[in-house]
């Protein structure tokens, strides 16, 4: 099967008035699955009209909408590759991505788009550059639709029956988290088969229900969301933008939507902003909430006391949750990123079923997910049954099976890196599996050794850290030093409401050394490193001013932290934390629990010991 015969098979067994669905002008413009296919095979001519050929590659650039979809599927149907791109990158960026993938043809969306685009475009001689949006002076997608008008019929139906599953139908570049951006070359086959595995995790009613869609459809984790809805026929709806959200939820009123663990994180620390302005007795209602929540146990029966006391904090809290969220959802996909446990906990709580998952782009993507009728909380679920999945050096997650990647675009040298000749590719993940469930414990690239010579976990702390409503964001750091310190982006709003009436002028550089600040992040500091190693325990700490945003480089598109570009922007911050300190001792093995140490930390241990 290829990618394009999902709308196909959609439009003979559950046909849609609704197959796809944005915002224009104030109110919500649906096109059903057949209107969908006559757009798709328009556009398709129009392509052959206009000179494509199978295999040139053809680029998006544009927020998730209708055209989006219409795009993708029309180079499909030709056999050319997309190449989808974020609408945030610089000039410069675009003009690496765009000369190296040969790209002969660009779809923007709006006027701020082009202007980035257009520099590169001019640049590598790319006069076929399209918009979405009305621009004066621009060309429209609607120009290729009618240049396909009424012709090459024949010759369209002739490149889909040559199609092949294994063909390469895009290209993924992945923004990394450090280093020039890899293009991930991923086949029908590799796709549609995760499309198709991913129908066993769902609940969704087969041409009912609907899904929201606002994370960006060039990072593969909506791109194959987006199919898995066209496979389960479900009504599929465009956000205007991250900020209008909350509200087309509750005009959409959606049964799911994928998310990352960030964006929770906000619904989460804005709710309990709202519960501590609430009034003494709602006040003490909504703790003791979100207390049950937080000792919420999907897999445990916890008695009939505890069952009693949820039920009424359901009636009286919980519901105002699930009706912000539209009053429909069935479940959450979760991915991207570690989800805290806590947070799925409490919404599971709440009746929100949040199923956290995992995989990468080199896997089109889900390796794991959790689902209804199987859920661990603080793993990434099980295993998909058309993959195999193995531990390797140093307990890095292995991966083998049809949703694997055919390799990185003109980077030979680097797939032999990661894909073993029998075709196992390594995700650089670290990671566990108990009683079936897949556990990551780390990204092996963001382990670090102290000058000890012990390795530190970064994202452990790190999660930790950011359960505390007074954290933003936060970066273990200490590769090399004596011993981790960390970056914390701090919820300004959260520490002037607990230091009410102590500052009139919010001036940061001052605030940040005020023992009352350093005593109010010592606690949550303390707190995490009761959970820790004595080698890992966080002896030191930096308050940072301006949040890590990708717009500003710090982090992907996708929420992930940019460590190499965060410590260059913060070195000056990071030398004061590493000046004039203790040198490494053996008193930081103070109190170790020898059974719990890693080879590598007994044999580091018996060395300090000789010393």
């Amino acid at each position: 099967m290829r990618l394009f015969d999902l709308l196909y098979r959609q439009f003979d067994e559950n046909p849609l008035s609704d197959a796809f669905a944005h915002k224009v002008l104030g109110f919500w413009k649906k096109y059903s699955t057949g209107d969908s296919l006559k757009i798709i095979n328009q556009l398709s001519q129009g392509l052959v009209e206009l000179g494509i050929k199978p295999g040139d590659k053809i680029s998006i650039v544009s927020e998730g909408r209708p055209e989006w979809c219409f795009v993708d599927m029309a180079c499909q149907q030709v056999g050319a590759i997309l190449v989808p791109l974020y609408p945030t990158l610089s000039p410069q960026e675009y003009k690496t991505i765009l000369e190296e993938a040969e790209v002969k043809m660009i779809f923007v969306s709006n006027g701020t788009t082009l202007k980035s685009v257009a520099a590169a475009a001019k640049e590598l001689n790319i006069d076929a550059l399209y918009t979405f949006n009305k621009i004066g002076g621009s060309k429209s997608w609607l120009d290729v639709m009618r240049a396909g008008k009424g012709k090459n019929k024949e010759a369209v139906e002739r490149r889909k029956q040559s199609v092949n599953a294994d063909d390469v139908c895009t290209i993924i570049y992945t923004s990394g988290t450090s280093g020039k951006p890899k293009g991930v070359m991923l086949t029908h086959t590799n796709i549609v088969s995760n499309v198709l595995e991913s129908a066993k995790v769902s609940t969704l009613d087969r041409g009912k229900d609907r899904a929201l869609s606002f994370l960006p459809l060039n990072h593969i984790y909506e791109k194959t969301g987006i199919y898995i809805y066209i496979n389960i026929a479900a009504g599929i709806y465009f956000a205007e933008s991250l900020e209008t959200i909350a509200d087309n939820l509750k005009e959409v009123k959606p049964h799911t939507f994928n998310t990352v663990p960030r964006l929770l994180e906000k619904v989460y620390d804005k709710i309990i902003k709202k519960g501590n302005d609430l009034s003494t007795i709602k006040k003490g209602i909504f703790n003791r909430a979100i207390t049950l929540g937080l000792n919420y146990d999907p897999n445990k029966n916890q008695g009939t006391l505890y069952n009693r006391q949820l039920s009424v904090a359901n009636k009286l809290v919980f519901s105002k949750w699930r009706e912000a969220l539209g009053g429909n959802i069935k479940q959450i996909q979760c991915g991207a990123s570690a989800l805290q446990p806590r947070l799925a906990r409490v919404f599971w709580a709440a009746g929100i079923h949040v199923l956290e998952g995992y995989g990468l782009t080199e896997t089109s993507p889900v390796i794991a997910a959790n689902r209804m009728d199987g859920l661990s909380i603080g793993s990434v679920g099980k295993v998909y049954d058309n993959l195999e999945v193995k531990l390797g050096d140093e307990d890095e997650i292995m991966v083998k099976g049809p949703s694997v990647m055919k390799g990185y675009y003109k980077n030979e040298a680097l797939t032999k890196e990661v894909l073993t000749e029998d075709g196992w590719f390594k995700t650089g993940d670290v990671g566990k599996i108990m009683h079936g469930f897949l556990y990551i414990t780390d990204r092996k690239k963001e382990l670090f050794k102290t000058s000890g010579g012990l390795y530190i976990a970064p994202q452990q702390a790190e999660n930790k850290l950011k359960e505390s409503i007074l954290i933003e964001q936060a970066m273990v750091v200490g590769e090399g030093q004596k011993f981790p310190a960390v970056l914390i982006v701090p919820n300004m709003d959260e520490v002037l409401a607990q230091l009410s009436g102590t500052y009139s002028l919010v001036d940061f550089d001052d605030m940040r050394k005020d023992p009352k600040v350093r005593a109010l992040f010592q606690k949550e500091l303390d707190r995490v490193n009761e959970e820790l190693g004595k080698w890992a325990k966080i002896k030191e700490f930096r308050l940072i001013s301006k949040p890590w945003t990708p717009e500003t480089g710090e982090l992907t598109p996708t929420m992930k932290l940019k460590r190499r570009v965060i410590m260059e922007k913060c070195k000056l911050i990071l030398d004061t934390i590493y000046a004039d300190k203790s040198e490494f001792s053996l008193a930081d093995f103070e109190n170790l629990k020898i059974e719990e140490m890693s080879l590598e930390e007994l044999e580091r241990f018996e060395e300090m010991e000789s010393l």
